[in-house]
């Protein structure tokens, strides 16, 4: 079954950087968009940000300026850099890849990094 693996997390200083990928463990069609979302312990999953297969990025409010989404579609493969990091965005980051064609929809998830950030 494929998965997304995602690398990357780690602890960090507030106002530090990280750099997390994520890449297919086999071949997805139809890719519709690839993305990354997180959970804090006791919040809900929550958007981070999206990239569409024609290159278009959405944000997460609190990530606009800070966050900078990439990707290659044909690779399966995506990346969130992150500056100016603040505690609050301690969470575990998850990749996600949307497989769409018509009425069909398959999500493909990976494991989740943990992100740290320290005050």
């Amino acid at each position: 079954q494929v998965q997304m693996v995602e690398s990357g997390g780690g602890l960090v200083q507030t106002g530090g950087s990280l750099r997390l990928s994520c890449v297919s463990s086999g071949t997805i069609a139809s890719i519709a968009h690839m993305g990354w979302y997180r959970q804090a312990p006791g919040k809900q999953r929550e958007l981070v940000a999206v990239i569409t297969s024609g290159g278009s990025t959405n944000y997460g409010d609190s990530m606009k300026g800070r966050f900078t989404i990439s990707g290659d579609i044909a690779a399966i493969t995506v990346y969130l850099q992150m500056s100016s990091l603040k505690p609050e965005d301690t969470a575990v980051y998850y990749c996600n890849v949307v497989s769409s064609s018509g009425r069909y929809r398959r999500d493909y998830w990976g494991q989740g990094t943990q992100v740290t950030v320290s005050s």
